[in-house]
């Protein structure tokens, strides 16, 4: 048994010793830096979006002991996600795990460098999920919790898992009081939006709602209580050019109920900008359909 431990521990302290070339030090912030991951051997750097609290003055320290000034190429609020640029080159790029290799239980490594030296904590895999949305309606590609301690400076850092592959970002800010990972499929939409767009597009459609209580005959119908009245419509918006009016209520978008405000963010926010969808609408007390081509916020 002693053997065994002795051999688990010392393949552990290999892994964070292989892959810790790959983590930097992230100085975007007044208090402790946190930490990135190298994504690209031309310097791109990925962490998370909310240790990044200015658009200048940034820097990242290498393994090596070096700083380096990074620029800031966009930002991913809504899935906590920053991509940062460093003049240099032959930079170690991570390798990242596909996400159906993930297990609930296996043993994970949390990695970071919030100073000079990378720093580790161990452990599981406690909940797999699939797809799944932000507060703020993005889309990430699987649901991964882990126990892992989030120790202060570890946010923007990666999960390791045991076969020495990045399986994602870790968060802090996503979900308050859970340790959550974005996979590495997610961060590689995000870096390739950002470095076309500078940052990720949402949807628009030009108006302001409030929920409201549907009729009983409604509730009865629709199997909901609310739906979103429009308040205000911008001429010339997605909304105005497809007809819609003051008064009308929002009862689904594409065939998602919205009964709250937050419901239609987060269908906005999952949506591709120019799509077409349809919306299902109460007006003058009767259903419906309505198509809306779904503009992009500016």
């Amino acid at each position: 048994m002693t053997a065994t431990l002795q051999e688990l521990s010392s393949n552990m302290a290999s892994l964070v010793e292989s892959a810790g070339p790959h983590v930097v030090r992230v100085d975007g912030r007044r208090r402790l830096p946190a930490t990135g991951v190298i994504y690209r051997a031309d310097g791109l750097i990925v962490t998370a979006n909310h240790v990044v609290e200015r658009d200048d003055n940034l820097s990242v320290g290498l393994s090596d002991g070096s700083s380096h000034t990074a620029t800031l190429v966009g930002r991913d609020p809504d899935r906590d996600l920053a991509l940062l640029r460093v003049q240099a080159s032959d930079l170690p790029a991570a390798t990242w795990a596909a996400v159906d290799d993930l297990h609930v239980g296996h043993l994970v490594l949390a990695l970071g460098r919030p100073g000079k030296t990378v720093q580790a904590t161990l452990g599981v895999i406690s909940a797999l999920g699939g797809s799944w949305r932000t507060g703020a309606g993005a889309e990430i590609d699987r649901y991964v919790q882990t126990d892992v301690a989030m120790y202060p400076g570890f946010s923007g850092g990666p999960l390791l898992t045991a076969s020495g592959a990045f399986a994602g970002i870790n968060s802090s800010w996503l979900l308050r009081g859970i340790s959550v990972t974005v996979p590495g499929s997610t961060i590689s939409t995000v870096v390739n939006t950002l470095l076309t767009h500078g940052r990720v597009p949402r949807g628009y459609l030009g108006i302001g709602v409030q929920p409201v209580r549907l009729s009983d005959g409604l509730h009865a119908e629709l199997q909901q209580e609310t739906g979103l009245m429009v308040m205000s419509v911008e001429q010339e918006s997605p909304a105005g050019r497809a007809g819609l009016l003051q008064g009308d209520i929002l009862v689904a978008f594409d065939g998602t109920a919205l009964r709250h405000v937050d419901d239609l963010q987060r269908q906005l926010g999952a949506v591709q900008v120019d799509q077409t969808a349809t919306l299902k609408v109460v007006r003058s007390g009767a259903l419906q359909e309505i198509p809306v081509t779904v503009g992009q916020t500016k």
